[in-house]
């Protein structure tokens, strides 16, 4: 795979947009992960309020799925051995943000996958969510690119990765997981109640 004229391009034009455009990619790209991290509480809380167990199990799923996709991306990142855009890149313009030293590698975009993967884990959990999370996504991928740390290839792959990886995690949990909450409901430890939500069962008239 070779992206390195559209990498020129786009890195190009990050350079001739304005300042405050050019910070406000760099504060994204930098934190933009941890507002994911914030949907999985939200949707976790929301949850336990919906009496079913399956809304909870799909709810915590979504950041153990998001998990196991980083997982397969450090998996293929340690056999590509693919330099960094920001250094690899002949008569490219200056990444924006320091360039990963040598050793990091640049395939797939670690980033990409963990918000492909959160924004499928985020949708299947409460479908409505995907117009949120889908752009917020691809937001991260096209920064990481913008910014100069990754090639097209590379974010356009960790989507790819992290999308699939969530899917089939959250596809291939989801019973176990909401057979867990109901056992766990059941079971009436307390402080496992509280995380869990009670259950139509446990709810007064």
């Amino acid at each position: 795979m070779d992206s390195s004229d559209l990498y020129r391009a786009v890195i190009g034009f990050a350079h001739g947009t304005p300042s405050w455009v050019q910070s406000s990619f760099e504060i994204w790209t930098r934190y933009g992960l941890l507002l994911f991290g914030v949907l999985f509480a939200a949707v976790w809380w929301r949850s336990r309020a919906r009496g079913p167990a399956r809304p909870v199990a799909l709810a915590v799923l979504a950041p153990v799925a998001t998990a196991l996709a980083y997982g397969a991306s450090e998996v293929v990142k340690s056999t590509v051995d693919e330099e960094r855009p920001c250094r690899a890149v002949a008569g490219a313009a200056a990444s924006l943000v320091p360039c990963p030293g040598p050793g990091d590698g640049s395939f797939p975009s670690n980033h990409a996958v963990l918000a492909g993967a959160a924004a499928v884990a985020l949708a299947m959990a409460v479908r409505r969510l995907a117009l949120l999370t889908v752009p917020l996504a691809l937001l991260m991928a096209f920064s990481r690119v913008f910014v100069g740390v990754h090639y097209p290839h590379d974010v356009a792959f960790g989507l790819l990765l992290g999308g699939s990886a969530a899917a089939l995690a959250v596809l291939a949990l989801a019973g176990p997981a909401a057979a867990l909450v109901s056992a766990a409901r059941a079971g009436a430890i307390p402080a496992v109640v509280r995380f869990t939500g009670p259950g139509p069962a446990r709810r007064g008239p």
